[in-house]
């Protein structure tokens, strides 16, 4: 089952980040990302936030399950979604813990046609 928008809008809303939170639609789910930095995925409408020690240190009792078929498992934060600052603490603290992305490469220059 593909996410909704109106998912995606909800987190946006509570995690409350402003231009900082975007995503991108993939194959019908959302990776979610904090200043380029992927921190969570949304999946099947679940909220499911990357392992990493903010997790474990700031929601150890969430559920876990894989995002999609052949994942390992990733804290599922859908019960954080109605405290606006514990998800926002979350998200903030896994961004801080994620690498910076790497730059892309440019295109190479288009031979002109003859």
């Amino acid at each position: 089952m593909a996410t909704h928008q109106d998912f995606v809008d909800y987190v946006t809303e509570q995690v409350a980040l402003g231009d900082r939170f975007t995503h991108k639609k993939m194959f019908g789910e959302y990776a979610l990302y904090v200043d380029e930095k992927v921190v969570a995925f949304a999946c099947d409408n679940s909220l499911f936030v990357k392992p990493s020690k903010a997790a474990a240190t700031l929601a150890p009792d969430l559920p876990q399950r894989p995002p999609y078929p052949g994942a390992k498992d990733y804290p599922v934060a859908d019960e954080l979604l109605d405290d606006s600052d514990a998800i926002r603490r979350l998200i903030l603290e896994t961004a801080a813990l994620m690498p910076v992305p790497k730059p892309k490469k440019a295109a190479a220059p288009r031979k002109p046609r003859k």
